[in-house]
């Protein structure tokens, strides 16, 4: 993406976009990292091309998942987040420091993937130069840095919640080497210019610079927070439901709650619970149109599923047996039939019922949000791809007896944006996270969703 700030303006124009997804290998589920890297650089060539006035580049991506660096080169693909080692590894991992003294530490909700998890099973650990999580690992391809940034790095569940750093003492319990992991930086930081074939395949000596690095740390920077009591959803294939803290909320309620407190831009604390998103409906859509072996226009089911009338069964989108791929309709067939909830005839109903059962799901996290926190929510901000789902927006408000504003769709992308357009200075010295929001909010006026 192309991002464009100035006096009043502030837009962004798609250059390149690529498939992503798991790849299946003998010894398990893994990203076509080499491809992706690819994409990357040819997406950054044609970015110089259509703007040679480019001043630098920024790198997001999902969390958790990492690379190993061997003799300074890239050893393997990453292992897929959903591949089933994390298994073992949850098991070892809590066997020598149960889960309540994990929470104290780093914060964070048990997510079987956290990579903390996937360490403890990785046999190629001890002999690496060190781990980088993805977009760390795209930036040392670019530019030869070997640094973790702190948003994406709070993620692993190595990093101490309270002061920010590597903490050491429960890596060495775990038996991983602190040798792996590489020294943190903040988002602003400059990692230096293009370097080798991706300067000479670009064709500019582009400046990297870090930026909320978590996908959902840069998403939440666009977030334009109208209330000191706004919750957000950051919704794609995960909802990421929660509210901005200036300090970590570690109670025995918020660990029961299954509640994360993960590292934000200006060491913000985004305080939130992961929820199955809209990973749901893209997964049954996928099974539709392998049965029919046609496309299935998404917009029109839509509107199908928004005009479908009385009782509309619900499921818990949080379910783990919807969590793998494969095929999802049958899977929550059998989840609803095991309520007793009864199942959708149509593909329309059985879409309202995905919508609606995520909806909810995101409707009770604000309302613990609220609880865990002390803070009467007023509004629910949802940004990304969800933003254009009006009937899952609608749906939200209406199950939290709130008003949803939607957008901007692109929060990732712009906050990334923006956090290195303040780097160089474009928003005046020490430009505030609101004074950025600001400009988004008039860039992107939201669209008001009222509970009906």
């Amino acid at each position: 993406m192309l991002g464009y700030v100035g006096d009043g303006m502030l837009r962004l124009e798609a250059v390149s976009r690529f498939p992503n997804g798991p790849v299946a290998g003998p010894d398990g589920l893994h990203w076509d990292f080499t491809a992706l890297y690819r994409h990357v650089v040819d997406g950054l060539r044609e970015a110089i091309a259509r703007e040679p006035e480019l001043t630098s580049v920024g790198i997001d991506s999902w969390a958790v998942d990492y690379g190993l660096v061997v003799g300074g080169e890239v050893s393997g693909e990453p292992f897929h987040y959903r591949d089933d080692r994390t298994v073992r590894g949850v098991e070892q991992v809590h066997a020598v420091v149960p889960f309540d003294e994990l929470y104290r530490r780093n914060g964070l909700q048990f997510l079987p993937f956290n990579t903390l998890y996937q360490y403890v099973t990785e046999c190629g650990l001890a002999d690496a130069d060190v781990a980088l999580l993805v977009p760390d690992l795209v930036a040392f391809l670019l530019t030869g840095a070997q640094v973790a940034e702190r948003t994406n790095a709070s993620t692993t569940g190595l990093l101490d919640v309270r002061t920010g750093e590597w903490d050491l003492e429960l890596a060495e319990r775990l038996g991983i080497p602190a040798s792996v992991l590489p020294r943190l930086i903040d988002p602003g930081a400059s990692l230096g210019t293009l370097r080798g074939a991706a300067r000479e395949r670009v064709g500019a000596p582009l400046e990297v610079i870090a930026v909320g690095s978590h996908d959902t740390a840069s998403a939440v920077v666009a977030v334009p927070l109208s209330s000191p009591n706004a919750a957000f959803i950051s919704c794609g294939t995960w909802g990421l439901v929660g509210v901005e803290l200036q300090e970590p909320v570690l109670t025995d309620a918020a660990r029961a709650a299954n509640f994360t407190n993960e590292g934000g831009v200006d060491g913000r604390v985004r305080f939130l619970h992961n929820v199955t998103g809209l990973w749901l409906l893209s997964e049954s859509v996928r099974a539709w149109e392998a049965e029919d072996g046609t496309a299935i226009d998404l917009p029109e089911l839509l509107e199908a599923a928004a005009s479908v009338s009385g009782d509309i069964p619900t499921f818990d989108a949080n379910d783990p047996r919807l969590s793998a791929p494969g095929d999802m309709p049958a899977r929550i067939t059998a989840v609803l039939e095991e309520t007793g909830a009864g199942t959708p005839t149509s593909r329309a109903a059985f879409a309202r019922t995905i919508v609606e059962s995520i909806a909810q799901a995101f409707a009770s996290a604000v309302a613990t949000a609220g609880r865990l926190t002390d803070r009467e929510i007023d509004v629910i901000h949802v940004v990304g791809g969800g933003a254009l789902n009006r009937l899952l927006c609608q749906a939200t408000a209406h199950r939290a007896g709130l008003p949803v504003l939607a957008g901007p769709v692109e929060a990732t992308a712009i906050g990334n944006v923006l956090v290195q357009a303040r780097t160089h200075g474009w928003f005046g010295p020490d430009a505030s996270l609101e004074t950025l929001r600001e400009g988004v909010a008039a860039a992107f006026p939201p669209i008001r969703y009222e509970p009906r």
